[in-house]
């Protein structure tokens, strides 16, 4: 193989080359759409970001997003893309406007790489901008220029319309939108850009209050005391406890969501710790001060460094071209702002006191039983056949490491089909021996008297946070009946109410089995649903056979393999459009019995009434 080595092994692709046979570095992950970061929603983002800008610039107050099927179509109302340049804008990378940092000074698309890799990875892409009267389109297919037409007059409104349709050849066959992904990001934008409408499909995106607005929105409970809102130049800050568990944070630069977090965010939890102590005048523990938080940081800053080209974390920044570093400058606006509004609301700062002092008990009470817990745990773990591990976790530098996966199992008959299948690489296996406890309403300190829930949360490695989290996926692989659901249930519950981070952070999922197999001599189907089966049984022919699958251990090992392989279906568990998950478990898990009762009653649907629907 050595001497094979020669000129000819050296290769130079060109920009529309590179970014479609290594996409992740311009978009990140690829995925069907199921997760909020998957890629397309990535190329929406690239889009919207130059819209943005163009209002940060004073030019259009209004943002048009329109999705039919797979094409989106961005409209806003800025300045129009110089006609000349069309071309080169959206094709031709590093090209851009925003190297002149005195026309864009705290822009977040910096690199002049956005759109062309909307373009690049776009099966349908057309750019057309309308500038004092004119207009020019032009129209792509995979980043090749398709046709050039000519400038003509127009009656538009100045500004820049996209219309793109990702490429199946990439993204998959059966990718798709999903509109609450595009309606939290339109959110985030209004939020963050007062004074800015947008329209989803006609329905309109405005914020008035910026951040305080977007914690109300996003709050998984009442609020402990009123939302703490301070706003100075280049920075506003929003935050409040809960009675939840976990700390809950959202963090911008330049407008851009930074799902990572990274300088600012670290610096925000430092200041936020230190400002706290010195008005209280205690050393509290910082997990006391954060624990329960729900916050939000938003910063401006000069040429961003951001450790990747989705700008998902903060590397450095400055201020501007002689100002502090970004720590010095977030820690004196926390300290001077902050004080300042303790000292003016009093009944706050008492709320904000007496939650100190719950986190500070609670943590005090739960390091008395965790020596106990780790001990028991540890004799258990000697003989426990729960775990069924993997070889590669989150955090490994392998590039498969993201692909680490744990698979929560009713009983030992589906984690042995499960298990002999698996690919021991990536993914892991624990098994429950039984329905697991309703934790609702109970404290933190059932996990460690709990030995099953112990176990789970030493498997995951999520005790002390979740840097240390050992599997970017963790699935809810129970049997299609009334008691797999209600396990499913418990399991929610319980990471709903301790570790609602997993959840929000896109790591939580339901394993999607085959309910049925419809086959003859020449052909099997695996079907998920009702109408997948009538489907398949039309396509088969009077000598097909049904078999209907009620547990994950009825099915056998060879045809496991494929369902947990290429074409795993994953449903992701999401807090979207959940404005109260308090309400929501008190109702569904809580001791409402009659009330819940009721509701079943008028919500029940029996056999004949699912025929005809």
């Amino acid at each position: 193989m050595a001497s094979n080595y020669t000129e000819a092994s050296i290769k130079t692709l060109s920009s529309l080359e590179h970014i479609r046979l290594r996409p992740g570095m311009y978009i990140g992950r690829l995925g069907n759409g199921a997760h909020a970061e998957d890629g397309i929603y990535v190329l929406l983002k690239e889009t919207i970001d130059n819209s943005v800008d163009e209002f940060t610039m004073g030019c259009g107050k209004r943002i048009e997003v329109e999705l039919s099927e797979r094409m989106l179509r961005v409209r806003d109302y800025g300045r129009g893309i110089p006609l000349g340049k069309l071309i080169d804008c959206v094709s031709i990378i590093n090209t851009g406007a925003k190297y002149d940092s005195e026309t864009f000074q705290k822009s977040v698309g910096l690199n002049g790489v956005g759109q062309k890799a909307v373009n690049a990875l776009a099966c349908e892409y057309r750019a057309q901008a309308f500038r004092d009267g004119q207009t020019k389109l032009v129209e792509f297919a995979q980043g090749k220029l398709r046709k050039d037409h000519k400038v003509a007059k127009t009656d538009e409104r100045n500004g820049t319309l996209v219309e793109f349709v990702p490429d199946e050849a990439l993204f998959g066959k059966d990718f798709r939108f999903r509109p609450e992904f595009i309606e939290d990001q339109l959110w985030n934008y209004a939020f963050l850009n007062r004074g800015l409408t947008l329209t989803f499909n006609g329905k309109s995106f405005k914020s008035e209050h910026g951040l305080r607005d977007l914690l109300q929105k996003n709050l998984s409970g009442a609020p402990l005391y009123p939302i703490i809102h301070l706003e100075g130049d280049d920075i506003e800050v929003a935050f409040t406890h809960g009675g939840h568990y976990g700390e809950e944070y959202f963090s911008f630069v330049n407008g851009q969501h930074t799902t990572m977090g990274g300088t600012h965010l670290t610096a925000f939890r430092e200041a936020l710790t230190d400002t706290i102590r010195n008005f209280f005048k205690k050393d509290y523990d910082a997990a006391d001060i954060r624990q329960s938080i729900d916050a939000a940081i938003a910063v401006r800053v000069m040429e961003p460094v951001f450790e990747s080209q989705t700008k998902t974390k903060l590397g450095s920044a400055s201020i501007g071209p002689d100002g502090p570093s970004l720590k010095d400058f977030v820690g004196k606006f926390m300290q001077q702002s902050l004080d300042v509004y303790l000292h003016k609301n009093k009944e706050t700062a008492e709320a904000l006191k007496l939650k100190l002092e719950e986190s500070e008990r609670e943590r005090k009470e739960l390091a008395g039983i965790r020596n106990l817990a780790r001990e028991r745990a540890k004799k258990a773990s000697l003989h426990n056949k729960k775990l069924r591990d993997c070889r590669l976790h989150l955090g490994d530098r392998n590039e498969r490491a993201e692909e680490s996966t744990l698979f929560i199992v009713e009983g030992d008959s589906a984690a042995g089909s499960l298990t002999a299948t698996r690919d021991v690489q990536t993914q892991a296996v624990f098994a429950l021996k039984g329905k697991p406890l309703n934790t609702y309403g109970l404290s933190k300190k059932v996990i460690y008297e709990n030995e099953e829930f112990h176990l789970l949360q030493s498997a995951l490695n999520i005790e002390d946070g979740f840097d240390g989290l050992r599997y970017n996926k963790i699935v809810i692989a129970t049997d299609a009946d009334v008691d797999g659901m209600h396990i499913r249930l418990l399991l929610i519950s319980f990471f709903l109410q301790f570790f609602p981070d997993l959840i929000r952070n896109g790591h939580l999922f339901i394993l999607e089995t085959p309910l049925f197999r419809v086959r003859n001599k020449k052909k099997t189907i695996y079907c998920y649903s009702e109408s997948e089966k009538q489907a398949a049984v039309a396509e088969l022919g009077a000598s097909h056979e049904i078999t209907r699958f009620k547990g994950l251990g009825e099915i056998s090992a060879g045809e496991f393999k494929d369902f947990i392989g290429e074409n795993i279906r994953l449903e992701p568990v999401s807090l979207n459009h959940l404005h109260n998950s308090d309400d929501l478990l008190s109702f569904y898990m809580g001791k409402n019995t009659p009330d819940r009762q009721d509701f079943i009653i008028d919500n029940l649907k029996v056999e004949k009434d699912l025929v005809e629907v």
